[in-house]
C-alpha cells in the first residue's frame, strides 16, 4: 500500500474500469435515457385526491330491528330462516312467540298445508342401520346431538318421528333433560353410553333424568364434568378427543369416570 495522499495500483485500475464502462454507456446512448427519467421524477406530482372525512356524529345511528324487538321490519315472515320458509316448513302467519315449551327430543316443525315430510323407500331402508348415532343426515328434521353435533334421524325402529315424520312425536333416539330442556341435554344413544355410560333405554324410563351438563352446574355428583368439546372449552380444558379405549384399558366406564376420577385425584394430589 502507498502512502497517504499517493493512489496505489488499485484505484488507479478502479478508475480507468470506471472510465471505461462511462465510455460504454455513452456509445449505447444509455445516459442520454437515464438523465430522461431522471427529469421525470424530478417533475412535482399532481395532487392526490382528498377524500372526504365522514363525520358519524352527526349522522344516525343504525340499530338492528331484531336487537329493538321488531322482527317484522327486516324479515316480513317472522322469525322463520329463510331456508326454512323457503321449503315451506313454516306458514308465514305463524307466530314463533306463541309455541308452549316442548321437550329438546320433540321441537316444533309446523308443515304448511299440503306439505308432506316422507322418507324415501330407499332412506327408510337406511335408517335404522346404525342405532347408535343414526345413518341419515337431516338439517332440518334432524336433531343435533349436544356431543357429536349431528343432526341426524335416529336408528330406532319404532320412533313415529324420524320414521313417520311426525312432529308431535319425541326422538326416541335423543335424550331430554328434565331440568333445562334445552339442547344442552340433547345426547344420541352412542355418545349417551360412550361419553357418559349411560343407556338410553334407562334414561327413558327416567323421567327425572337430568343431563351430565345440569349435573355439573347443580354439583349433583362431585368432580363430575360434561367432556364435550364445547363444555371442556368453557372450563379452558383440551378436548379429549377419542378418549373410550383409554377408558376401557384402564377399566373405566365411560370418557365421563375417567375424567372425574382423574380430577379427583388432581384435587386431592
Amino acid at each position: 500500500m502507498g502512502r497517504l495522499g499517493v493512489k496505489t495500483d488499485y484505484e488507479e485500475l478502479r478508475n480507468a474500469q470506471i472510465m471505461e464502462n462511462k465510455a460504454r454507456l455513452a456509445s449505447l446512448g444509455l445516459q442520454k435515457a437515464v438523465a430522461e427519467l431522471r427529469s421525470i421524477r424530478s417533475k412535482p406530482q399532481s395532487e392526490k385526491r382528498k377524500h372526504n372525512k365522514v363525520d358519524y356524529f352527526s349522522t344516525p345511528l343504525r340499530r338492528s330491528s331484531r336487537l329493538k324487538g321488531n322482527s317484522s321490519e327486516s324479515n316480513s315472515c317472522g322469525t322463520t330462516p329463510l331456508a326454512k320458509r323457503k321449503l315451506g316448513l313454516f306458514d308465514d302467519e305463524d307466530d314463533e312467540d306463541d309455541i308452549e315449551k316442548r321437550p329438546a327430543n320433540a321441537p316444533l316443525l309446523r308443515v304448511k298445508d299440503g306439505l308432506t315430510l316422507r322418507l324415501t323407500p330407499e332412506a327408510l331402508a337406511r335408517r335404522c342401520t346404525s342405532k347408535d348415532r343414526g345413518t341419515l343426515y337431516d338439517p332440518y328434521l334432524g336433531i343435533c346431538c349436544h356431543f357429536c353435533r349431528q343432526k341426524k334421524l335416529c336408528g330406532e325402529e319404532d320412533c313415529k318421528r324420524c320414521g313417520d315424520s311426525d312432529m308431535d312425536q319425541p326422538c326416541l333416539g335423543k335424550t331430554d333433560c328434565s331440568s333445562c330442556h334445552s339442547s344442552q341435554g340433547v345426547l344420541c344413544r352412542g355418545c349417551l353410553k360412550v361419553r357418559y355410560g349411560e343407556e338410553m333405554e334407562d334414561v327413558r324410563a327416567n323421567k327425572e333424568w337430568i343431563c351430565p351438563h345440569c349435573t355439573e352446574e347443580k354439583g349433583i355428583n362431585p368432580y363430575w364434568i360434561c367432556n364435550s368439546s364445547l363444555c371442556l372449552k368453557k372450563r379452558k380444558m383440551a378436548p379429549t378427543g377419542i378418549a373410550i379405549f383409554r377408558a376401557r384399558e384402564m377399566g373405566y366406564k365411560s370418557v365421563a369416570h375417567l375424567l372425574m376420577d382423574q380430577l379427583q385425584g388432581a384435587v386431592k394430589g
